[in-house]
């Protein structure tokens, strides 16, 4: 069995719940050949493998969404759409059900340049008819740009390699979500999608909240992702969500419910059983934050709450624990907000490994602004430690059960709410009995509900359903 493995901006050179999801995967299945497709914005020569690849990896190909090829000022040959391409490509870009076979076999069958296309007559009447008909209040040269800014990713995509194999698997929507199309479209091979988050949904509040999307052109953005959504739902085979909720806000953007699939994130909790834990004469009290250092965590939201309980528990320490790498700007940000508040006890701990830390912390908190399933609450069940966690994705579902009567493994708390994530976590340091009931309730549930030699053989069963 050959598998194309597609990712989007993680694996194999980021850490983090999707990167670590997909190498469990890999390693969960020995006899499967996989070969990674990988994309990210640019190239980095100096960018390296943050995992040791599994050697059922044969190869590892990437792309890279700003190509050159549009970028060359070398002349290219001259692009003329047919009738039926040039109606495929305008229906593209005014949103009205595109064809998307024909756009994705224009790409795999002809010698495309992307220059030649985008900077060709056909796209510029196309633009120019979009511009008269919605746009005519902003600048022609402007919105010409960001109309081409717009399309090079997508059309990058589509022009990537096929590569056979019996079965295509994009973690993601989107741009991964696309590749696995292509592929399905040209090799009849099945296509099966697990959305960790809702890809749409998570690109529309990034593009609202953007400074580097002028306000205007935000909505064009937000279209543009919700029709590469639901191509990709109407290529699959087989989509698979995390939790319930989820599934239903799949249908909800256009997933005929027939594909839809629950398959949730598990853990090896067997691996903790063992971890170092708490030296009983330290007094502090530890509070965890297993993420990536970015934004979408909201570690700035989580720094003020902490400072806040802190003025009132001394013994308070946090420990943000995960990597820096990502966003660096962000990343100083929260270092100088601490060094400009003056906030104590609180440690960066660059990328860890969990297991060393985890156990030695009192509880865990996670304020993040948009979440799936998240992997790091699980593992801090599986370590027995209870969770804080802002009401996002499946964080209600995990914390307070939603296929058990188990009770509550911590708190959960409004997105950016300050004041109660202060007050949940004066409530879980005041009370050392009530942390560890609830860290045992956490427990209960991640070995009944998510074990994660359970989850990877049901996806070894979905792909030999699927081919």
């Amino acid at each position: 069995m050959k598998v194309c493995l597609i990712v989007e901006g993680a694996y194999p050179y980021v850490t983090g719940g999707v990167a670590s999801w997909v190498q469990h995967l890999l390693q969960s299945m020995p006899d499967v050949e996989f070969v990674i497709q990988t994309i990210a914005a640019t190239a980095d020569s100096g960018q390296q493998f943050k995992y040791r690849i599994p050697q059922n990896v044969t190869q590892i190909q990437e792309v890279y969404l700003l190509a050159d090829d549009y970028m060359t000022h070398n002349v290219q040959k001259k692009i003329r759409l047919t009738g039926e391409e040039y109606d495929a490509f305008e229906s593209l870009i005014f949103g009205e059900n595109p064809d998307w076979n024909l756009i994705i076999r224009f790409f795999a069958e002809k010698e495309v340049s992307l220059n030649a296309l985008l900077a060709g007559k056909d796209f510029l009447k196309m633009t120019t008819d979009f511009y008269n008909e919605y746009y005519k209040r902003v600048v022609f040269s402007d919105f010409l740009w960001t109309m081409r800014s717009l399309f090079l990713p997508l059309f990058t995509i589509l022009k990537s390699r096929v590569e056979k194999a019996d079965l295509y698997h994009s973690v993601s929507n989107g741009y991964a979500g696309i590749w696995g199309s292509l592929q399905k479209c040209m090799t009849g091979r099945p296509f099966l999608m697990t959305e960790h988050g809702l890809y749409v949904r998570e690109r529309e509040e990034e593009i609202i909240k953007a400074d580097w999307v002028n306000g205007i052109y935000k909505e064009i953005w937000i279209e543009q992702f919700k029709k590469i959504g639901k191509c990709c739902y109407d290529f699959s085979d087989c989509v698979v969500s995390l939790f319930e909720d989820a599934r239903k806000l799949q249908i909800e953007m256009g997933c005929k419910p027939e594909k839809t699939l629950v398959i949730p994130n598990g853990v090896n909790y067997r691996n903790f059983g063992n971890i170092a834990q708490k030296d009983p004469e330290d007094e502090r009290i530890n509070i965890g934050a297993v993420l990536r250092v970015t934004p979408i965590k909201d570690i700035k939201t989580m720094l003020t709450a902490f400072a806040i309980a802190k003025e009132k528990e001394p013994k308070l320490k946090l420990w943000v624990m995960g990597g820096m790498e990502e966003s660096r700007e962000y990343a100083e940000e929260c270092l100088e907000m601490v060094e400009d508040m003056q906030i104590q006890d609180v440690e960066f701990t660059g990328t860890i490994q969990v297991k060393d830390y985890i156990g030695k912390m009192d509880f865990l908190i996670l304020t993040s602004l948009s979440e799936g399933q998240p992997l790091s609450i699980l593992e801090g069940f599986a370590a027995r430690k209870p969770y804080i966690a802002t009401n996002v994705g499946n964080c209600k579902g995990l914390i307070l059960g939603e296929q058990d009567d188990y009770g509550r493994a911590g708190y959960v708390v409004p997105v950016m709410g300050v004041n109660e994530i202060a007050k949940a976590i004066l409530k879980l340091a005041e009370d050392k009995e009530g942390r560890e009931k609830m860290g045992e309730t956490g427990y209960h549930r991640v070995c009944v509900h998510y074990d994660e030699e359970q989850v990877f053989r049901r996806y070894r069963q979905l792909y030999e359903e699927l081919i």
